[in-house]
């Protein structure tokens, strides 16, 4: 089988191109498949005007058996290609998403949240008969329970002003410029997902490099995102007007030029750090006194990178659990060092950062880089 290519728009049934790739070749699939909605007629607004919904072909089937089949064969062909550290998003209704679900269950997967897409502007019920559709939910999925994967969870936490980020996302539907267009005017394609969805999803699970495929790419958007965050790509699709438009907006992305920019190393990658560094590179001398942020509990620094507090002694970490009483403690974020200059209490971790940056200058000849 030839090398895999990435950058391109295959044309074509999914699952026939997906089986001419190579097996275990990509690390993210984003799916977006037909939701079989099962519109029973035309959607009329109040003023008696038609809303523009989805009846194309592509989302009509016999019934649920056949809808059935069309997910496990892709669901199948998709599992093949995705490397076992590789994740699986796919996007759907209340129509689709629990037979989704099951088939990708039955398949193996392993189902690692369900993410609830709230729209902060969603279609309103125009019959009154039930309640307003706001959501869509998001199955994200490992190969397998034991499997190794990508969550950089310290870029959504940093995305999401340095709190966890949840499994429910707010977030508009697509519209404005970003909406795509036909000669007349109208929506290019019904269900043209927002690059802010896509952002988050490419953010939270690959790094730069790695190789993002589409299945129903439809107009674009998860290359058009792949292509800006610095990620390789592969999108799948049959219409013809579809291929042509997604092309057209890829080509027109800007990749960002320094990939530094795009990447998001977790902490546990970092170099690791002791205390007794600190110490003995001066940074805190012998006597320093520490503190927690609210200066309820004090220490003082000892020459072997130890604390001494008035009743306990040990490590950072050890001292921190003890004056408080709790199981464990985080020492470089809970003592803090008084900054006589600013005349305030800033954490320990700022020096920790200093030697990390000071090593990696260091490994990159750049002698002259570092805090000061």
């Amino acid at each position: 089988m030839s090398p895999l290519k990435t950058d391109r728009i295959y044309q074509g049934d999914c699952v026939e191109v997906l089986d001419s790739l190579p097996a275990a070749s990509v690390d993210v699939v984003f799916a977006d498949p037909p939701y079989n909605l099962q519109l029973g007629g035309d959607l009329l607004r109040p003023n008696n005007s038609r809303v523009d919904g989805v009846d194309d072909a592509w989302d009509r089937f016999q019934g649920f058996a056949d809808y059935d089949a069309f997910t496990r064969a892709w669901l199948t062909a998709c599992r093949r290609v995705l490397k076992d550290t590789g994740t699986l998003w796919v996007i759907g209704t209340y129509h689709n998403i629990f037979r989704v679900g099951t088939g990708l269950q039955d398949l193996g997967f392993w189902v690692l949240n369900d993410v609830i897409w709230r729209k902060t502007n969603p279609m309103p019920n125009f019959r009154g008969t039930r309640f307003t559709n706001a959501h869509e939910t998001l199955l994200w999925c490992s190969t397998g329970p034991e499997a190794r994967y990508t969550f950089n969870y310290e870029a959504m936490k940093a995305l999401n002003d340095g709190l966890q980020m949840r499994s429910d996302w707010n977030l508009p539907l697509c519209t404005g410029p970003e909406r795509l267009k036909d000669e007349a005017g109208q929506k290019l394609h019904p269900t043209q997902k927002p690059e802010s969805l896509l952002h988050r999803i490419i953010l939270a699970s690959s790094n730069p490099g790695d190789v993002i495929l589409d299945p129903f790419l439809g107009s674009g958007t998860t290359a058009a995102v792949a292509k800006r965050l610095g990620r390789r790509w592969i999108g799948i699709e049959r219409d013809d007007s579809y291929v042509a438009a997604a092309w057209a907006r890829v080509q027109a992305v800007e990749a960002v030029d320094d990939p530094a920019l795009c990447a998001t190393p977790r902490k546990r990658a970092e170099p690791r750090i002791p205390f007794g560094a600190v110490v003995e590179r001066g940074l805190l001398p012998p006597g320093s006194v520490l503190s927690d942020a609210s200066g309820r509990w004090s220490a003082r620094v000892r020459a072997d990178g130890t604390l001494i507090s008035a009743d306990h002694r040990g490590s950072i970490h050890q001292v921190g659990a003890a004056v408080q009483g709790a199981p464990a403690c985080n020492g470089w974020t809970f003592w803090h060092m008084r900054v006589e200059e600013r005349d305030t209490l800033v954490p320990i971790d700022l020096l920790r950062q200093r030697l990390r940056a000071e090593m990696a200058a260091e490994s990159s000849g750049d002698s002259t880089a570092g805090l000061h």
